[in-house]
């Protein structure tokens, strides 16, 4: 690092090398330590901690620092030393030395923060975020955004040595229909029209292949009007790639080198590869979900063919049972725990039973011929104490609810460590999913995606049989990444969109830049685009997507700090040619 005219070094810089020079530091004081005749200050930056001394004979010195104190920012001229050797701190690179100081300069003051700063401090997020500037200052948050960087930096290397180019797209656009709601942007000049804020370059890359760019990539900032959880952000960043002349496999090959590198250069983790593949059938099959964490086992067994003609009513009337051990030998409370989580996903709750002393006990048991019996025991490999929860109903809505208490079953008895990091690709989605509220089909990922060439020919006669070249990436229970091979061919594009109900005409009017590019020699091409921030809070072992964000919204979607979203004058309103419908605040 180059010396500037306020300071020659950092302060996490200064080791036994330097002892006998003369430095200027520059930082915040982290701690001051009046013992009388002599005063330490640990002084902070971003680099790290060195320890200051004013010595006994200097009380000019010690009475010009007199009011110093935590947060206020100090210059300090002086001369490096070896520290005895009873006061040595081994775990700090600058702990064997300190900084006599010959002056000390207060070139800001601080007043009292209104948290200390402090890792594993016990204090309300909103608070934190108000006053965000001081949460970074801490060790840990100000780690967290340092490691983003170097996982950026690694990206950028691996993508540039491999021909990607790195190319800006447009964040205001048009409101197209790509699933989440859009963020829209009024214009001035264009009274009564709107931009849309881009919810992915999705339309642009593939615009840039058209163009000939056959390897591009972006560190997108991405717009979506959804509901806030612990894992999304209305404005997120995502890792864009797209690819020309490629099917699935040139996807998959590239991304597991792209991840093997960054674990690699960040936290020198070495992943295997190739990830493990399952198909969107077997993950939700086996794991209730297509987001599965494979950290663990209690797979999903399907055991509608041993129990449907037992005489209980719900089995014989549902669609189908599935069921899972848990493995553990669970209290009547802990039971009505999984069964308020099943009813969240519209069960009734779960079936539950035990195996004590080698006989199954529950409530549906005494309903089981003895074959029955032993067949359940086989199919869950059950040992003594264990449990198992079952559920009947539909497919879809029965695996979700059991793979929701899976997943809090890994959380409760299995899953120890976030450092073991369990890659999965999930593929062969269905192109389509019916709507039978709205009575429609809808695109089960994005409409921008290629059928898989055995099922062009049904998009027109039987859309549910229709599979598409889709894929997630999934780490430990999270989606990380979701991409396709696109439709390039504008005959099937269109026959996507006339499925869901866009005419050509709509599809024109929504999607007319692409579908017209579509026109002139479109490449095949694919893409992925993982997400930044949930890459970044996988690698550091976060269960907030807050922690890896230098200035993110609240749960609420608010800037609490910034005040975002505020009120706008009326002037403001009249000039882009709006008004509330009802104006409850006065300007």
């Amino acid at each position: 690092m180059y010396k500037t005219k306020l300071r020659t070094h950092t302060c996490g810089e200064l080791n036994i090398g330097n002892i006998g020079e003369d430095i200027i530091l520059a930082g915040w004081v982290k701690r001051k330590r009046d013992h009388g005749e002599i005063v330490f200050i640990d002084l902070r930056d971003r680099y790290g901690i060195t320890q200051i001394i004013i010595e006994e004979h200097q009380k000019l010195l010690k009475e010009k620092l007199r009011d110093v104190r935590s947060e206020y920012v100090v210059q300090v001229y002086g001369t490096v030393r070896k520290r005895p050797e009873e006061m040595m701190n081994k775990n700090m690179f600058t702990g064997k030395i300190e900084v006599v100081a010959k002056n000390v300069s207060v070139l800001n003051k601080s007043e009292v923060p209104p948290f200390e700063i402090k890792d594993n401090i016990n204090i309300q997020e909103d608070l934190k975020l108000k006053y965000r500037y001081l949460d970074l200052r801490r060790d840990e948050l100000k780690n967290n955004i340092i490691i983003r960087h170097k996982i950026i930096q690694s990206i950028r290397e691996f993508l540039s040595s491999n021909d990607f180019l790195e190319i800006e797209t447009p964040v205001l656009t048009r409101n197209t229909p790509e699933g989440a709601r859009d963020y829209l942007v009024p214009s001035r000049i264009h009274k009564g029209k709107f931009y849309s804020m881009a919810q992915s370059p999705q339309l642009y890359k593939q615009l840039l292949m058209i163009a000939g760019f056959d390897r591009y990539y972006q560190i997108a900032r991405c717009f979506r009007d959804e509901d806030m959880r612990s894992d999304r952000q209305p404005e997120f960043t995502q890792i864009d790639i797209e690819m020309s002349f490629v099917d699935e496999e040139d996807i998959f090959i590239m991304t597991e080198c792209l991840m093997r590198k960054v674990f690699k250069d960040v936290i020198d983790v070495e992943l295997e590869i190739p990830f493990e593949r399952l198909t969107y059938k077997t993950a939700m099959e086996s794991y209730g979900t297509d987001k599965p964490d494979l950290r663990f086992g209690c797979k999903i067994k399907n055991i509608t063919s041993i129990v449907k003609n037992a005489e209980f009513k719900v089995f014989m009337q549902s669609e189908y049972t599935f069921g899972y051990n848990v493995g553990e030998n669970l209290s009547r409370k802990q039971v009505e725990s999984y069964n308020l989580i099943a009813k969240k996903y519209g069960l009734p709750g779960v079936f539950n039973a035990k195996l004590e002393n080698g006989e199954l006990k529950g409530s549906f048991v005494k309903y089981l011929t003895q074959e029955n019996i032993k067949r359940v025991i086989e199919v869950f490999s059950m040992k003594n104490n264990d449990t198992i929860f079952i559920a009947s109903g539909a497919w879809k809505r029965t695996l979700e609810g059991l793979g929701a208490c899976r997943k809090q079953t890994g959380l409760d008895y299995y899953v120890k460590s976030n450092k073991d990091f369990r890659f999965l690709w999930v593929t062969n989605y269905p192109l389509f999913e019916w709507n039978s509220g709205d009575n429609k089909w809808e695109p089960c990922h994005h409409i921008f995606t290629m059928p898989r060439d055995e099922d062009i020919e049904y998009i027109d006669k039987d859309p549910g049989r229709v599979h598409g070249k889709l894929y997630d990436l999934i780490c430990n229970g999270i989606e990380i990444s979701s991409g396709s091979i696109r439709a390039f061919r504008r005959d099937i594009q269109e026959k996507i969109m006339n499925v869901i109900g866009l005419s050509n005409e709509d599809a024109e009017k929504r999607f007319g830049f692409l579908i017209e590019g579509l026109k002139y020699g479109a490449p095949p091409h694919g893409g992925i685009a993982p997400g930044l921030d949930r890459l970044i809070m996988i690698i550091l072992g976060k269960d907030n997507i807050r922690d890896v964000i230098a200035f993110p919204k609240s749960l609420q979607a608010s800037g609490i700090m910034e005040e975002s979203p505020s009120w706008v004058e009326v002037d403001r309103l009249k000039e882009l040619g709006l008004k509330l419908i009802d104006e409850k605040k006065d300007f």
